[in-house]
């Protein structure tokens, strides 16, 4: 039975920005796993009622339903052992836990203060009310307050990126010989800024820079099948 794999639009049906859903978009592809698509904004809710709660990404497999890109991540993991891991070992789904959580808080706490405004201007119609209103109050500042300091909030994010930049110095993947679950939970983040934003994340001759081309090519470039604004 074909996996249903629900995720997030913007705008426009291509514009697929969600980092979270690209994660679990790249775990599917890394395993090889066939699925159809429902795209969702974010005032549908009821196309997923099913699953319980009112987040993507979500899949259905089957009778199995599960919420969260990590969730989705394990379960495609112990689901589908004969198929490529996106771990490579129990260490490994270990230290990539950590990862998700700093991506997931850290690292994607400091894009939303370069994005929230950007993100808002490509939504649907249908979408940019429900959007402001419940960002401006997790905030507690206007869209426009919030990523007033384009320069300073960009290089906070390079900063953070600082580490990864110098650990693909040394190897071309986060998952060390070939691009694992680690490379995608990156990833996310440089397509959420890819879809919206005319800022380039890694600068010009870096190695993160060569990295998210080399993860833009994977999978018959899945990646650049997002339209960009920073090309």
């Amino acid at each position: 039975m074909t996996i249903t794999f629900y995720e997030l639009a913007g705008a426009t049906d291509a514009l697929r920005f969600s980092p979270n859903t690209w994660r679990a978009r790249m775990a599917l592809a890394h395993k090889g796993l066939a699925h159809d698509t429902e795209l969702c904004r974010f005032i549908e809710k009821d196309k997923i009622a099913f699953s319980g709660q009112k987040l993507v990404p979500v899949i259905r497999d089957g009778d199995a339903v599960v919420c969260d890109s990590w969730a989705i991540a394990c379960y495609l993991e112990d689901r589908y052992p004969d198929r490529p891991s996106l771990f490579g070992c129990d260490v490994g789904r270990a230290t990539t836990r950590f990862m998700n959580v700093w991506t997931s808080t850290v690292l994607h706490g400091a894009l939303a203060r370069l994005l929230l405004a950007e993100i808002h201007a490509n939504l649907h119609e249908m979408d940019k009310a429900y959007f402001r209103e419940t960002r401006e109050k997790r905030f507690g500042k206007t869209l426009e307050q919030i990523c007033a300091d384009r320069k300073g909030n960009l290089a906070s994010v390079r900063q953070l990126l600082a580490p990864v930049d110098a650990t693909l110095g040394q190897q071309d993947w986060l998952g060390g010989d070939g691009p694992a679950y680690a490379d995608y939970l990156i990833f996310g983040g440089f397509q959420w800024a890819r879809a919206v934003s005319p800022d380039a994340l890694a600068e010009p001759g870096a190695p993160l820079h060569a990295w998210n081309e080399r993860m833009l090519d994977l999978y018959d470039g899945l990646g650049r099948s997002l339209p960009a604004k920073n090309e």
